[in-house]
């Protein structure tokens, strides 16, 4: 129930910054992303659609059309890892096996660097 809920507040959050934040602003602009987040078991997930300076989301974690999903062990260890301050917690839990990336990987390190734009 965290997981699922943190992920809503995300899409909230890059809404709120497609439209308040000027270098997010400007950093999606030209995108056209389809990022997907979610648990390996794929109970749990939200689809985050960039479109050219657009941001829309589904929640689900059974999305197929991606461009590049960000895949968590499970729900407690994303929920966990994604509020987590030491900025090595992602790189720690994908060595240890408790985070994926299925996809093209270019757009998971482009979602990290706008994410860094806003949190």
């Amino acid at each position: 129930m965290k997981f699922s809920m943190l992920l809503f507040v995300l899409d909230l959050i890059l809404k709120r910054a497609a439209k308040k934040n000027e270098a997010f602003k400007k950093y999606i602009n030209k995108a056209k992303a389809r990022v997907l987040i979610k648990t390996e078991d794929g109970q749990r997930g939200r689809m985050f659609i960039f479109d050219k300076g657009k941001i829309a989301s589904k929640p689900g974690g059974n999305h197929k059309d991606f461009d590049v999903a960000l895949v968590w062990k499970d729900a407690a260890t994303g929920f966990s890892v994604m509020t987590n301050k030491n900025k090595d917690a992602s790189f720690n839990a994908a060595a240890e096996g408790k985070l994926h990336v299925e996809g093209m990987g270019v757009y998971a390190q482009w979602f990290e660097d706008g994410l860094k734009l806003v949190v």
